[in-house]
């Protein structure tokens, strides 16, 4: 896909994010629309995996570790074919699989994830079996910045430096803000390049928003032979939605029937312009 296909997919997706967040009355809204640009560029471009290859051995792998903003993953994985779209018309209600974390009930998810600081200890034993079996699959693992503080990660990080796994690759959507203010108030992590380098790994930063930029920085992987690769993706919480944008009011606000309107109307008029 080009860039322009890539862009005007991304504006789609976050349409559909906001229709299902909206027909829930529930969701992670500034989350899902801050690393959704990543993930667009991910399912079209990059990962080696398909509706009929998610069974495969083959398959790359893609894990959520910011599970609470699978809205963003759900339409996604839609869009792909793993399921019918007006599956999410049942997003968040009684006895339906989608619901505000991803689970492997759900064609398409790799791990159920949601408690922060799990998925990229996941992902680092994912990436641990594929070179023990010899096999050429990669592994994607999406963590929030917010969710760095836990001390899994850095477990993790630690581990994967020293198993040299450079089919592993963890992104940082680096929205800057959590549900409670920002990182930089709640529990400050900066500077994230640095901490990881020491831990081993091997770091790029890239526009999260930018789909060409995400496409070149993927496609340059592995960034140093034997080492992790870390993407930190500067984002921004509800990017799209002007009145959204880095507000941490958003962080699971829900529209109103005037503001979803608003909002639509806005990323019409974006996909026009393109």
């Amino acid at each position: 896909m080009t860039g322009k296909e890539l862009k005007k997919k991304s504006i789609q997706y976050r349409k559909s994010i906001l229709k299902y967040i909206v027909g829930a009355k529930a969701g992670h809204t500034g989350g899902s629309l801050s690393c959704v640009d990543i993930l667009s560029v991910l399912y079209n471009q990059v990962l080696n995996v398909s509706p009929e290859t998610f069974k495969s051995p083959d398959r790359d792998r893609y894990i959520q570790s910011k599970g609470h903003c699978v809205e963003a993953l759900f339409v996604t994985l839609a869009d792909q074919g793993y399921f019918p779209e007006s599956d999410l018309e049942t997003l968040c209600q009684y006895q339906s699989h989608y619901i505000g974390h991803p689970t492997k009930k759900v064609n398409g998810v790799e791990q159920n994830t949601g408690a922060l600081g799990h998925g990229l200890p996941i992902a680092v034993g994912t990436a641990i079996a594929a070179k023990l079996d010899d096999k050429a699959y990669r592994v994607f693992t999406l963590l929030g910045d917010g969710e760095l503080p836990e001390g899994s990660n850095w477990e993790a990080a630690l581990v994967a430096s020293q198993y040299g796994l450079d089919n592993l690759c963890a992104i940082i959507d680096n929205n800057k803000l959590q549900i409670t203010g920002s990182n930089v108030e709640v529990c400050n992590t900066d500077p994230i390049d640095g901490k990881f380098k020491n831990f081993g790994w091997a770091v790029k930063e890239v526009d999260g928003h930018d789909e060409e930029a995400l496409k070149a920085v993927f496609s340059s992987m592995p960034f140093e032979k034997g080492k992790p690769n870390l993407i930190i993706a500067h984002t921004v919480k509800g990017k799209g939605v002007s009145f959204m944008e880095n507000s941490v009011k958003w962080h699971h606000g829900v529209p109103d029937a005037k503001q979803y309107e608003d909002a639509i109307d806005e990323l019409n008029k974006k996909l026009e312009a393109i």
